[in-house]
């Protein structure tokens, strides 16, 4: 505690990185505010206008009651805007991923049954499937 009293350099550093910090922190606040109204489809143009105004001419008053009026709507779109990215991500997973060995095998029945290969080579394809799998 004596280095705090006797050390005012020691203080004015702590000062100034609780400033920076919080600085830091209303910039993230106002740049998720801004994304979350960019992002919004159930207001209108000039809403959107309406709150950046009013978040850029009383910044922290704005950035707070946008963030208080409108709380719950952020974070339906923030989970919806993550379910489609996981869904995006999924999808394009499926795709490129190689087919499980029961999907090999039913599709080498199914070539079987259209007359497309002989029994021979059906069971050849089983056999790969099975081994890979």
């Amino acid at each position: 505690m004596t280095l705090l009293t006797s050390y005012p350099p020691f203080l004015d550093v702590l000062w100034t990185m609780a400033v920076f910090f919080a600085w830091i922190i209303w910039f993230w606040l106002l740049i998720t505010v801004f994304s979350d109204l960019f992002r919004r489809r159930d207001a209108s143009g000039f809403e959107k206008v309406l709150w950046m105004i009013f978040v850029i001419i009383v910044p922290y008053l704005g950035v707070f009651i946008y963030l208080l009026v409108n709380h719950d709507g952020m974070t339906d779109r923030a989970v919806r805007e993550q379910q489609a990215v996981q869904q995006q991500l999924d999808d394009h997973i499926r795709s490129v991923a190689p087919a499980s060995g029961t999907e090999e095998i039913a599709k080498a029945k199914q070539l079987l049954d259209s007359g497309a290969i002989n029994q021979a080579e059906y069971e050849s394809l089983k056999a790969k499937a099975l081994a890979a799998g």
